[in-house]
Parts: structure tokens; C-alpha cells; sequence
């Protein structure tokens, strides 16, 4: 298969983001995926849609680069359900049969589950869907699921978050982040669900929130623990919007 851009033409000449047809593809990202990093899935995830022959549009910068966006980064060590990614076309291919073709291109454990044509004017995907949904097992914990709730719950007073993401000292506002928790005990492991927002300055980790609670108990960190992201949505004026809708008037917001 050639690896030629399927535009030739000038940067100038390329047509306008806001015109192009968007199509938004909803996959999963199997447990044994969850060290593969984010800028390692965008490259594999560029390969399958070149390898589908879907009618890609590319960018004007240096690079020239499909135009692609992607859901926020996935913490690393954590599966999921619900990905999404948004490829501009240049031509408007039936969406199932777009689908098919990236099942036929994509690995197994990045499979695509869904593909729809969305407004081409909503904002970026990564800033737009700004709720997320999470499962946490936890199999070898010291505490039982109602003391991890009231580890929670001590955190949460505290009103802020504070850990070490490498050397960065991160701070996250646990008022406007943390939606909800809740734990159970189930054959042994304690599972526990997490809501979540984006804030202002930064997201809130599920397990960045379990070291923490654990810490205000006085337990060491838990080990083994399974991280899966189950939904993104939007929220918008006290609602939570599906990534595909359906949509009110097209977001105002500019493009990225």
C-alpha cells in the first residue's frame, strides 16, 4: 500500500478544518494495553486509519499530519471502555462501512465499538467531554470498602489534592474534580467507582485518589490494583451529553 497523503496540492489549499466531515469512532483499550502510552496509541491509532484508506484530511503545519483528536490521555496502567478519537474526511464515506473498514485494520484490543458523524463545529474532543466514570478493583487492600469510603471522605475535607507526578508537584481541587465515590466488597476485592470532572488546572487520577484516602487511614498503598475508565461524557448545564449526542445548537467554541 502507498503511504502518499491522499492530498497533494499546496498547505494553503487545504480545505477548511470547520467544512470537513467529522466522524467520531468510540474503542476500547484492553487490560493487557494499559502501558501502552498515549503518544504510542495516537501513532497506532494514525497507522489503522491510513491502513482503512478512509479519505483523511491532513493539516497545514510542517508535519503535515492527519487531522485527528483524540479523548484526554488515559493514566497509565488503566484500560477502558469508552475511547473515542474524531478524523476529519475529506469525503463523507458511509459511516458502517468506515467502521468496518477500521475493524479490519485495527488490532483486537483497540478495537472500534461505534462510528458517527458529529457537528464539525463542536470543540475539541479532549476539552468537550469533561466527565469520566471508573472502576477500580482492588484485590489485596488492608481496609475494607466502608473504611476506603471514609478515607475518601477525609481526603475530600482537605478541599486539595496534593502528590508528586514525577518531580512536578501537582494540586488538584478535589471540590470541583471529585463527583463521586462509592466502595463495595465483592469475593474478597473491594471495588470501588469513581466520578470525576475536569477542573480548572487539573484532573483527578482514580488512583492518585485511592493512595490518598489509604494514606489518611494510615495504610500503606494498595498493589495489584486495576484502573478501568466505563464512561465520557459532557456536561452542560446541569446535564451529562453522550459523546454522540444528541447535540443542542453547535458549540461556539473555536476549533483546535
Amino acid at each position: 500500500m502507498s503511504s502518499a497523503q491522499p492530498f497533494s496540492g499546496r498547505p494553503q489549499d487545504l480545505p477548511v478544518k470547520a467544512d470537513l466531515a467529522r466522524l467520531r469512532v468510540e474503542y476500547g483499550k484492553a487490560e493487557r494495553l494499559a502501558y501502552l502510552g498515549h503518544l504510542d496509541l495516537i501513532a497506532t491509532v494514525e497507522r489503522c486509519i491510513r491502513r482503512a484508506r478512509l479519505p483523511f484530511s491532513i493539516g497545514n503545519g510542517y508535519a503535515r499530519r492527519v487531522r485527528i483528536q483524540f479523548s484526554s490521555a488515559l493514566p497509565v496502567g488503566a484500560s477502558s471502555s469508552c475511547e473515542y478519537f474524531d478524523v476529519r474526511l475529506t469525503e463523507r464515506v458511509d459511516a458502517r462501512e468506515a467502521l468496518r473498514s477500521l475493524r479490519a485494520a485495527t488490532p483486537e484490543a483497540l478495537a472500534p465499538l461505534r462510528a458517527e458523524y458529529v457537528p464539525g463545529r463542536l470543540p475539541a474532543l479532549e476539552a468537550w467531554l469533561d466527565r469520566s466514570s471508573w472502576e477500580l478493583a482492588c484485590p489485596r487492600l488492608a481496609v475494607g470498602a466502608e473504611d476506603l469510603e471514609e478515607g475518601v471522605r477525609r481526603v475530600r475535607a482537605a478541599g486539595e489534592l496534593t502528590y508528586l507526578r514525577g518531580e512536578r508537584e501537582k494540586r488538584v481541587d478535589l471540590a470541583s474534580t471529585l463527583v463521586g465515590f462509592e466502595a463495595r466488597e465483592e469475593g474478597g476485592v473491594v471495588r470501588a467507582r469513581v466520578e470525576t470532572r475536569v477542573g480548572a488546572t487539573a484532573s483527578l487520577r482514580p488512583q492518585v485518589l485511592l493512595d490518598a484516602a489509604l494514606s489518611a487511614l494510615g495504610v500503606p498503598p494498595a498493589t495489584g490494583v486495576r484502573v478501568r475508565r466505563t464512561a465520557q461524557l459532557h456536561e452542560e448545564s446541569g446535564r451529562l451529553v453522550e459523546p454522540f449526542g444528541p447535540f443542542g445548537n453547535e458549540a461556539p467554541a473555536p476549533l483546535s
